[in-house]
């Protein structure tokens, strides 16, 4: 007789055919199933013991203990077992509660993470030695008992709208755009029995200093573990350790995205994270949103020179469309004069923008240069920052005030340097400057952009198509129109 893995008085409710699935995925596997929870409880350590002799869960990724709680969060490091903990919670739970939530921060995160991911469930099932069937179309996972799990996507709140569930397990929300409306259609919906004291959510998330983070974490019904990068290190690759874990450990982002911590907001910085976060945007379709811009420039601040104290070049993307400002991508990092250069005319073509912005007083002809080598069409412009960093920024800083400037994506390298920032104390940081550049380009040049026709009149150019911003209707001859790709104008 097989030996079962699970409880023989659960197993005889299972439906037959699950049962024989369940017996026959025993009888093929290789190795005996392995158990999460072991017999050490909650002051195991994880490591292969007897009665245990492979990596299972640590004291932290075992529930809150008593029943009087209704929040779990798993705020930790980048590799700590976050995605694990929730997947072999689940597991378990799917013993007593028949349907339960699972919210990703996209309908890809579901199926590829928290799912089909290597902590996913089907790896928890298969490991422990259950049968499941996963329906990818439908987001819908079922347990061999016939518990389900139905996957959300975070960018989609009111698909929540509607169902109920007595269980929830949320992946990365700190990181959801709309993550105020994905918890609320959330809490509506969690009103299953099933549960001792209650329905309850499980988050598991790299934190971010957002308002409702800290709400959550502060409501007495919330049971806040945190835990290290270095908790799980041993299951980690080297090349993890080696290279993340040398270049963060240290580091005020380090502390977030290792250690787990929930940074306060740095005193003295002019930006803070409420400040980015509240207008921060999330559009269903990036590129076809930038299509709709007004104008869109590169800025770059140039590393290299003898003045520089950083190694990095920034290279940030803003989009200006009706009196707001949105910064769509940040490609800054490591480069080789050559390779920025290369990234910062790919992102022109890209994004479709009409200048690249660079700062003239440190290395505005090299940088010009440099960028010439690797094409001549793109339009630069050169800004001169001799009043001060301080004097430069804050009107940049004031549209953020406003509400007027917004990230359409998580640039959490740019907004650590933004928030982090002390006027006076040390050089500005490359993403902030170059950010800078970008955005008073489109500040003190916001008219549409003009064309110049045989005939001597200056036509604005309306069209806001894709690519429209970069051609031109040109006569050659009367009565005959041409287009022609713009290499320059002012």
């Amino acid at each position: 007789m097989t030996e079962l893995p699970f409880d023989p008085e659960e197993f005889k409710k299972w439906p037959a055919a699950a049962q024989q699935k369940a017996l026959s995925m025993l009888e093929q596997r290789k190795e005996p199933p392995r158990i999460w929870y072991c017999l050490r409880g909650r002051m195991c350590d994880g490591q292969p013991h007897e009665g245990a002799n492979y990596p299972h869960a640590r004291g932290d990724q075992w529930p809150p203990e008593g029943i009087d709680w209704a929040f779990w969060l798993a705020v930790s490091g980048r590799g700590s077992g976050k995605t694990r903990t929730g997947a072999e919670w689940i597991r378990k739970m799917s013993n007593q509660v028949p349907r339960m939530a699972m919210v990703g921060r996209r309908g890809t995160d579901v199926r590829g993470t928290m799912v089909e991911g290597p902590s996913g469930l089907i790896y928890v099932c298969e490991r422990a030695g259950i049968s499941y069937t996963w329906e990818p179309s439908k987001k819908e996972f079922t347990f061999h008992n016939g518990a389900k799990v139905f996957g959300f996507s975070g960018e989609e709140p009111d698909s929540l709208r509607g169902p109920q569930f007595g269980l929830a397990w949320l992946d990365e929300p700190a990181h959801m755009p709309l993550i105020e409306a994905v918890w609320d259609m959330l809490l509506l919906g969690l009103r299953l029995d099933g549960v001792p004291g209650g329905a309850k959510a499980l988050v598991t998330s790299t934190p971010l200093p957002i308002k409702w983070l800290k709400t959550l974490m502060a409501d007495p019904k919330s049971r806040v573990v945190r835990v290290s990068t270095y908790a799980n290190l041993s299951n980690l690759d080297p090349t993890f350790r080696d290279n993340i874990l040398t270049r963060y450990e240290g580091t005020r982002l380090g502390r977030q995205e290792l250690h787990g911590e929930v940074l306060a907001d740095v005193e003295g910085a002019l930006w803070t994270w409420d400040l980015i976060e509240e207008a921060k945007i999330d559009p269903a379709d990036l590129m076809e949103f930038a299509q709709t811009m007004d104008r869109i420039v590169v800025g770059i601040d140039p590393a290299g020179t003898s003045r520089r104290k950083s190694d990095e070049t920034g290279i940030i993307v803003v989009g200006k469309k009706d009196g707001q400002f949105y910064v769509l991508a940040d490609a800054s990092g490591h480069h080789t004069p050559e390779r920025w250069a290369r990234r910062a005319v790919d992102l022109y073509d890209h994004w479709h923008a009409d200048a690249i912005v660079v700062e003239k007083n440190y290395g505005g002809e090299m940088v010009r240069s440099t960028l010439n080598n690797i094409a001549s069409y793109p339009r630069v412009k050169e800004v001169n920052s001799t009043r001060g960093k301080l004097i430069r920024a804050e009107p940049v800083f004031a549209l953020y005030e406003q509400r007027k400037v917004h990230h359409v994506q998580h640039l959490t390298d740019l907004e650590t340097q933004l928030t982090e920032w002390i006027p006076g104390k040390g050089s500005s940081p490359d993403r902030m400057d170059a950010l800078v550049h970008a955005t008073h380009e489109l500040m003190d040049h916001s008219r549409p952009a003009t064309i110049t026709m045989a005939s001597g009149l200056i036509v604005p150019n309306t069209n806001r198509r894709k690519g429209a911003h970069r051609s031109v209707a040109r006569i050659d001859t009367p009565g005959r129109l041409t287009r022609a790709t713009v290499r320059s104008w002012s």
